[in-house]
């Protein structure tokens, strides 16, 4: 599986069956993690067997069922781009367990924090979780607003099109799609308009450009 099929295949799926993540599936994870961790600055800690996060009126509300296993996005709470940055390698993450055969789900408001389920050092903030596990379904996909509503650019290159398609695969919350790319002598700026967890779906999107059109962080401007 290519990364423009993970994009295509994953969907949000809210409800998990009881089978554990462990193996070479669970080591190539923690691998990842750890990498990233390295090369962000963050702390994304994978969190197993937890139940009570997602046992909770708002939860339930979110028709969230069986998750046990969850993402801990956390990061220093002075890094500027502390949301954009989880939503960046969040993602990517999201994108490689969908590789693994795992199911994702972004989770921003709807679950609890659990005390000692991850370690939040003094100056971290935990931004948001993904659930994550074998899914009972695959989930549906979203819908998406046309490429014209999210970008802009005269006489942009196939790469630049090719990006702005894969960002459209990207999840949002509420499924906003607020993000905005515009395209300028060979370089892309990309902005967040207003919206709830409008800077982490800008790191997800960005993620979902870059992978899609080929090119890595150098073209951003």
């Amino acid at each position: 599986m290519d990364w423009m099929e993970a994009m295509r295949e994953r969907h949000s799926v809210r409800t998990y069956t009881d089978k554990p993540i462990e193996g070479e599936t669970l080591d190539a994870l923690e691998k990842l993690i750890g990498m990233y961790n390295l090369e962000s600055g963050l702390h994304i800690q994978l969190v197993r067997n937890e139940p009570k996060a997602f046992d909770s009126a708002m939860a339930h509300y979110g028709k969230f069922s069986g998750v046990k296993n969850y993402l801990a996005l956390i990061g220093p709470k002075d890094e500027r781009k502390l949301d954009e940055l989880c939503g960046y390698y969040g993602e990517k993450l999201v994108l490689t367990a969908q590789t693994l055969g795992l199911n994702t789900c972004w989770v921003g408001l709807t679950f609890k924090k659990v005390p000692d389920a991850f370690r939040l050092y003094t100056g971290e903030r935990l931004v948001l979780v993904i659930a994550v596990g074998y899914g009972e379904t695959q989930g549906t996909a979203h819908k998406s607003k046309p490429a014209a509503a999210v970008s802009k650019g005269e006489d942009a290159p196939e790469w630049f099109t090719r990006g702005v398609e894969a960002a459209l695969l990207a999840p949002t919350a509420i499924n906003q799609q607020k993000f905005f790319f515009t395209y300028h002598n060979g370089g892309v700026s990309a902005k967040a308009r207003l919206g709830p967890f409008s800077k982490v779906d800008l790191g997800i999107a960005k993620a979902h450009f870059e992978l899609g059109s080929g090119k890595d962080w150098t073209v951003w401007l």
